[in-house]
């Protein structure tokens, strides 16, 4: 039995039966994301998925206290998109990049493997591919993000100092510094950095450090319906994150051979992931 699985309300179970049945057209865009404002306040906070990082809320935020970690739950996550949405909103991610995207991974009865992310994902999959010539045995999708490494490449290959590692974990990036040469966007090896197209400084997921601060859970994380997304601190032995990553199933990081030591965790990955 999943311990950590919570019973899904009424509201939800509908709302992911219609996503799966394709008959939720634009229905991303009905999901409203969160945005940390200046007083900490936030919009629309749906239904039963928690708003706050427990203990940080109305307490001083210390950095040398926290061990932030992020779960991705692939064995829950429906590649509906809700949280592309809500991070291309929080920050106005220009068109044609993605600081997290959704990719679908489809194997055949003869265990070929296909892997596309239309849009990164931001239209959800409501839709089957046509083109493949076999029988598709199963499909599931897997969320990319900053990997927010211990060891980052792309600290070490920045001439400015522009890409740092806070105290607290998390690798930033000063635009003020940025001169837009593009060696970080090269040492990353999970690829989740891009140029901004507008501001011409590099740009990538920050896990939502702003929210964060507030005490508030990452945009991406607030919004999942099916809370495939999780968050928090590995310090506190009464958190989720804490008890997944302690307890029973197979838990794992994406190229582990780079020796990045990254802190974003994936349950139920797939050998077939790249």
């Amino acid at each position: 039995m999943d311990r950590e699985k919570p019973e899904l309300n009424e509201d939800r179970r509908t709302f992911i039966k219609k996503v799966l049945k394709g008959t939720m057209a634009g229905s991303l865009l009905l999901v409203i994301p969160l945005r940390a404002d200046d007083s900490g306040t936030s919009e629309q906070i749906p239904e039963d998925i928690p708003e706050q990082i427990p203990g940080i809320r109305g307490r001083e935020y210390d950095m040398s206290r926290y061990r932030f970690v992020f779960i991705v739950d692939v064995t829950r996550c429906i590649g509906c998109g809700s949280c592309c949405v809500a991070d291309k909103r929080e920050y106005n991610v220009p068109d044609g990049n993605y600081r997290t995207w959704v990719e679908r991974y489809i194997k055949d009865i003869d265990e070929n493997i296909y892997v596309d992310c239309p849009n990164g994902g931001l239209d959800g999959y409501q839709k089957p591919r046509k083109d493949l010539k076999r029988p598709v045995r199963d499909t599931f999708f897997v969320p990319k993000l900053c990997n927010m490494c211990k060891d980052p490449s792309c600290v070490q290959v920045c001439p400015v100092g522009a890409t740092f590692r806070s105290p607290d974990g998390f690798v930033l990036i000063d635009s003020k510094r940025c001169i837009g040469c593009a060696y970080c966007i090269q040492a990353c090896p999970y690829s989740v950095r891009f140029l901004n197209p507008v501001t011409h400084t590099a740009e990538k997921c920050t896990w939502c450090y702003h929210r964060i601060r507030k005490g508030l859970l990452p945009a991406c994380v607030q919004v999942c319906p099916t809370r495939a997304r999780k968050f928090g601190d590995l310090n506190d032995k009464e958190s989720e994150v804490y008890k997944i990553l302690s307890g029973p199933g197979v838990i794992t990081v994406l190229k582990k051979d780079m020796g990045n030591s990254p802190s974003l965790y994936y349950k139920g990955v797939r050998r077939e992931v790249i």
